[in-house]
């Protein structure tokens, strides 16, 4: 259990689509994965995968879920999404750009997907912690200059 005042977001990220790095489809939008060149699509089960949750939330407010998911190929995790792409076992899959930015040499951003909600990262100590000062100074090396620096350098994003 944490204190809802000791919760804050400390990173963004981006949900893009990747290809294959080799691959010859140029996808620049949502729309063109309905395209007959594009028949399997890396989707996280979004009852359970959390960039599951964000494509089908991108791909409702678009109306293209359902033409879109009947491609998918689903994922248990966003790795397994990108071990996919990157395989080119399937044509496109949806990751953050931090996966993306792992396997650079295997796979290759088409496009950033369009979002109205921000994909954050909550951080909080819990309440009941045994080490408590622990805690308090670990969620403010995360939130300082130096932590931010890190996790920059890492893709991620200021809150």
């Amino acid at each position: 259990v944490v204190k809802t005042a000791d919760r804050k977001d400390f990173v963004r990220n981006t949900l893009v689509l990747v290809v294959p790095s080799d691959s010859k489809l140029a996808l620049t939008k949502l729309d063109e994965l309905t395209q007959a060149g594009v028949q399997r699509v890396a989707i996280g089960i979004p009852a359970s995968v959390p960039v599951g949750r964000y494509t089908q939330h991108a791909l409702e407010a678009v109306k293209l879920w359902t033409a879109v998911s009947a491609k998918s190929i689903p994922t248990q995790n966003v790795r397994q999404s990108l071990d996919y792409v990157a395989r080119g076992e399937v044509d496109a899959g949806f990751v953050y750009s931090t996966d993306a930015a792992t396997v650079k040499d295997k796979v290759r951003i088409a496009f950033t997907v369009p979002m109205d909600i921000a994909i954050s990262y909550p951080i909080a100590r819990t309440r009941d912690s045994a080490h408590a000062d622990e805690a308090k100074r670990f969620v403010d090396y995360v939130m300082s200059s130096a932590g931010q620096a890190v996790l920059s350098q890492h893709g991620f994003q200021k809150p």
